[in-house]
């Protein structure tokens, strides 16, 4: 009697612990937080003492098992005899040895599933063997041979019981109690398999509500999951106001960028915050935790379904050849030596001029080749372009095959207070690294332009426009042909690159605002930098010589739309005339210097189609071979003696359409 005592001594221990942490607990309040109290006091014990607590309950269940079992055996309860203490001895030891041997109590209970059913029953069949040797074969006096296979399956039954009521009684309504106040109300979109694990994921994340399912199938409204509603998606927009949602997961695999565009327009003007699925086979193999998820992104929304590259274009200038990308550190030209990574070229040479940025990119393609396992040499150059000394050097050490040039001041106001050093870095460095390309016989030279080059009202749009230049006037030449093949390649704004207005957005969203736009009528055309990269690549390979390619960049987006919806992805709603208690102004500032409301893309009209849907070929005259090198020259001294009042001059002179914003 004394051994027993001791031996339950740290299970008393801790349950008068327990009853103590309760006791502080007020008896008024609802069954439901009192539940989660309790859970809440367990998770204070340690692995170790919640171990102990769990194995007395499983001691509790064994005998219980035995009493059931010599009922179900004999037809009457026999509780404290000698026969039934022999038998419960038994099967407590066996058992004991057989779950620590299994596993069982490394289980976390909460998370209990069909691996730990299949755990249990493994324990269980390791403590059938030796009931069955010592009560069916060797035999126990007094105890009935067929209680060596009953009461284990009745154990096994009862194991198995108690965590499901663990599970999905205690957890559960523990968790119910817990959402109150602050707590987050969900809407999963989505009732196949990725949403029912998401939903069980969530029901153990504090301060989250889960309102029910949304789906698309009509077939599935009314259903319930696992206690969740399921409602249509045409019901979203009532189900957001009414249930006051403020959050909405996306467990959709594949959905389309339309679908989440359509999502978005559903939902009107209500704020609501929209989290998209990481990996839809992560969820599924219960890999990825809540906190992996990540918020729908603009790019998400203004992005368009991707239409599959074509694997001979992509590959015909870059796979085993030397390719070498200037500005490589940029948001195109880093991508761009992201997807030629991925093409199997023989090298790939990054030339950069800010030593960050060349750090930067040169660590993440090294990272990208590894985990590809790509084998090809990776050569990081510091170097400005317009040093036509060291443009020289690289190209004579490195003889590319294939250049991308990238490298440019692209920002408006900023190249239109430093016309000097703009014009010094965007013309005469593509006159350097292009001249350079022409003497060692690059096979393809491809430039990235940019709409801002189309009838410019600023020094950068203007400047681009004569890079342009300079490539079409050395293609027409008759000595040329054959030997480089050089090509431009026009688009508008990419999403996330460093000047964008996206960036500025988020950061001011996170700042509480104000969202700062230049003129309300202002709009612009956006594609993602991948998608931008993807094409350019292959426009290179298409080209013949002295092409301007421009990228459908589909309709072009009002700014202030594009800031409202950003608001409202942040779940927040935008300060009006309509809704003064709102989170976040939107702000007019007026247009910077240089900048338009209005974008465009061709300079001529008529543009011809190419093989690729969204690449065509704009037909736009440009300055003699001759007359061009001589404003060049111009230029040039211009730049050398500091004189910007000529350098405009001459830059309007060379771009007839340039006529300079009066803002």
């Amino acid at each position: 009697m004394e051994a027993a005592t001791h031996a339950c001594a740290p299970v008393l221990h801790l349950l008068v612990r327990w009853s103590l942490m309760l006791d502080n607990t007020s008896a008024s309040m609802p069954f439901a937080l009192r539940a989660r109290a309790a859970v809440d006091r367990l998770d204070e014990f340690s692995r170790s003492q919640k171990r102990i607590l769990v194995g007395a309950g499983d001691a509790v269940l064994c005998v219980l098992a035995v009493w059931i079992a010599y009922y179900l055996r004999l037809n009457e309860w026999r509780l404290f005899t000698e026969d039934v203490a022999k038998l419960t001895v038994g099967a407590l030891v066996f058992w004991f040895a057989a779950a620590f041997a299994s596993g069982v109590y490394r289980e976390f209970f909460r998370f209990s599933g069909s691996g730990t059913m299949m755990r249990i029953a493994g324990a269980v069949g390791i403590m059938l063997a030796p009931m069955v040797i010592v009560f069916l074969i060797v035999l126990i006096p007094g105890v009935p041979r067929t209680l060596s296979v009953l009461q284990p399956i009745i154990f096994f039954l009862l194991l198995v019981l108690s965590r499901i009521m663990i599970r999905y009684v205690i957890m559960d309504l523990a968790a119910f109690g817990g959402v109150h106040g602050n707590a987050r109300r969900i809407l999963i979109y989505g009732a196949g398999a990725p949403g029912m694990r998401l939903a069980s994921a969530m029901r153990h994340e504090p301060g989250f509500r889960i309102e029910g399912y949304v789906d698309d199938d009509v077939l599935m409204r009314g259903q319930r999951l696992d206690r969740l509603k399921v409602y249509h998606s045409s019901d979203l927009p009532t189900l957001v106001r009414d249930k006051e949602i403020s959050d909405i997961y996306l467990a959709l695999p594949r959905l389309t960028h339309s679908a989440k565009q359509q999502i978005m327009e559903g939902l009107g003007e209500q704020p609501v915050q929209i989290m998209a699925l990481p990996n839809v086979r992560d969820i599924i193999e219960g890999g990825v935790s809540i906190n992996e998820f990540r918020e729908i992104d603009i790019a998400d929304l203004l992005g368009r379904s991707p239409i599959a590259p074509d694997k001979r274009l992509m590959a015909q200038t870059i796979t085993e050849k030397t390719v070498m990308v200037s500005g490589a550190g940029g948001s195109i030209g880093s991508e761009l030596c992201n997807q030629i990574a991925q093409l199997s070229p023989s090298k790939l040479v990054l030339v950069e001029l800010s030593e960050f940025a060349l750090y930067s990119v040169d660590n993440a393609i090294r990272d990208l080749a590894k985990s590809i396992r790509a084998d090809f040499e990776i050569v990081p150059e510091l170097c400005n372009i317009s040093d036509r000394a060291s443009i020289n050097r690289i190209l004579e050490r490195h003889s590319p095959d294939t250049i991308f040039h990238a490298a440019a001041y692209k920002h408006v106001p900023l190249v239109e207070a430093n016309v000097i050093g703009g014009a010094r870095n965007n013309i005469i460095g593509t006159l350097n690294i292009m001249q350079a390309a022409l003497a060692r016989e690059v096979s393809n030279f491809i430039l990235i332009s940019t709409d801002k080059a189309v009838r410019p009202t600023n020094i950068m749009g203007a400047t681009k426009r004569v890079c342009e230049q300079i490539l079409q006037a050395h293609a027409a030449r008759p000595e040329i042909s054959g030997k480089t093949v050089m090509t431009m390649v026009r688009f508008g704004n990419v999403l996330g690159s460093s000047g964008s207005v996206v960036p500025l957005f988020k950061r001011q969203i996170r700042q509480g605002g104000p969202l700062t736009i230049t003129d309300k009528r202002i709009n612009r055309y956006f594609m993602t930098i991948p998608e931008a990269a993807e094409l350019v690549i292959q426009a290179g390979a298409m080209a013949e010589g002295g092409e301007v390619y421009v990228l459908d960049m589909g309709n072009p987006i009002k700014i202030i739309d594009l800031a409202r919806t950003m608001i409202r992805l942040s779940g927040l709603q935008e300060i009006s005339d309509e809704r003064p208690d709102g989170d976040i102004a939107i702000t007019e500032i007026g247009l910077r210097p240089g900048e338009k409301l209005y974008e465009e893309l061709l300079i001529g009209d008529d543009p011809l189609p190419t093989s690729h849907p969204r690449i065509m070929q704009a037909r736009e005259k440009h300055m003699p071979y001759d007359a061009l090198m001589e404003a060049l020259s111009h230029l040039a001294k211009a730049l050398d003696d500091g004189r910007a009042a000529d350098v405009r001059k001459i830059i309007a002179e060379m771009v007839p359409e340039y006529v300079a914003a009066q803002n």
